[in-house]
């Protein structure tokens, strides 16, 4: 745990919070020492009111931006009237909420989840059945290779082919199926495709949680290529990745790749309720029946209404090609800002990282409070690294005031 730092000055209401959680709450995260209350576009205020620009966006859960007012009305509504069921009955909203969504992404068939990591799980279980129903692999053979770095979630399944020891250390035993091969590294997948009993490729775009790790280009259109020809499914993790977020609707659309499985959720809702989805057409889909995969809260009439809300927002208000834009803008003007400080400047549409060079391992985290003192709010990922992802709403004039304070708050890193 870091201790709060020195230069950080909290008043009597926030670290009544930060208190409260300390004491009552598990120590499973490491939050900056500020507590938020309000939000609304590109802005978040803190309890005492002051206002910062949101860089983290909740891991691209809002790209929409804080509180959009149509997907607030939407939830209201919706609230008012029904919001679960279960999926023991019908609700007038699941199956229009199937076909809209379907219709989207060009898929046969939606399964509704809540959250991003079990959306994993449901595209883990679709690819092991598809493996033994359509492929013909042996029973408790089927094995799905994964790339170093990743980052799935954290349920024990998904944390057993983890890379990082703090999300596995101590948590075994681990479930077995799973092959580990690098990220960006077509040699590795070609021969890791060559065992018959490989069921799929399940890989994130581009990975966040490791830092923005941007592949090469051309890596997604011949990893699906390969795939095809081993017959082996093709499951893309966008729900960082997807949404606008790149600067296209998904992430793999930039190389005009279908994964055969699409893991969507974080801004599917536009950030004010779990949402989560796993697509795919009849031949995978429909090898789970009844009983046999399910979720209290997936595809619930509140969700539903959100969601498709939330989906009409990125279009109707162009976020994607907002986000390719002022992405652009953005890095380049990272680029231009030459501190001895920042050793790269990466990725792709909104989502990007810096990555500081200092001699304190500490250093990253120092900027990010000086950052939040300065009215920026961002989070360093893997020690060195420092993810840059506003909501897709955010503005020119709003992107260069962002890099004024990120300029002026690289200058503490001399002291």
């Amino acid at each position: 745990m870091h201790a709060i730092p020195a230069q950080t000055v909290l008043t009597d209401l926030s670290r009544h919070y930060l208190e409260l959680e300390e004491k009552y709450g598990a120590h499973n995260y490491h939050p900056l020492p500020v507590v938020l209350n309000r939000g609304s576009g590109v802005h978040v205020w803190d309890v005492d009111g002051k206002r910062y620009y949101d860089f983290l966006s909740g891991y691209s859960a809002v790209n929409q931006g804080h509180c959009h007012p149509a997907i607030v009305h939407a939830l209201i509504e919706q609230a008012q009237r029904l919001t679960l069921t279960s999926r023991a009955f019908h609700s007038d909203l699941l199956g229009e909420y199937a076909l809209f969504i379907t219709s989207y992404f060009g898929y046969d068939k939606v399964l509704p989840m809540n959250t991003g990591v079990e959306a994993v799980e449901t595209a883990i279980k679709l690819c092991r059945r598809w493996g033994y129903q359509v492929k013909g692999i042996p029973e408790n053979k089927a094995k799905i290779l994964v790339c170093a770095d990743n980052f799935h979630g954290r349920t024990s399944t998904v944390i057993s082919f983890s890379t990082d020891p703090s999300s596995n250390r101590q948590f075994g035993p681990y479930m077995s199926g799973f092959e580990i091969i690098p990220y960006n590294d077509l040699q590795a997948l070609e021969l890791a495709l060559q065992d018959k009993n490989t069921a799929g490729f399940l890989v994130e775009p581009i990975q966040g949680e490791a830092g923005v790790v941007v592949p090469d280009e051309g890596y997604l259109r011949k990893a699906k290529q390969y795939c095809e020809q081993a017959d082996v499914l093709f499951i893309a993790d966008e729900i960082q990745t997807g949404l606008c977020r790149t600067g296209k609707m998904l992430a793999c659309d930039h190389e005009n790749v279908r994964p055969d499985i699409l893991i969507l959720g974080k801004a599917l809702s536009g950030g004010v309720l779990p949402v989560s989805a796993v697509l795919a057409d009849d031949e995978i889909m429909l090898t789970i029946r009844p009983g046999e995969h399910g979720s209290t809260y997936g595809g619930n009439p509140l969700a539903c209404k959100v969601t498709m809300t939330a989906l009409t927002v990125l279009k109707e208000e162009k976020m994607a090609e907002n986000a390719l834009v002022l992405g652009e803008l953005l890095r380049n003007e990272l680029d231009s800002l030459q501190s001895p400080y920042v050793k790269g400047v990466r990725g792709k549409g909104l989502l990007n990282a810096i990555v500081i060079r200092h001699a304190n391992p500490d250093a990253a985290w120092g900027l990010c409070v000086a950052l939040k003192e300065k009215g920026l709010l961002a989070k360093p990922t893997h020690g060195d690294k420092i993810r840059l992802a506003p909501p897709l709403v955010i503005t020119r004039e709003q992107v260069l005031d962002s890099v004024d304070i990120i300029r002026d708050s690289l200058k503490t890193l001399d002291q």
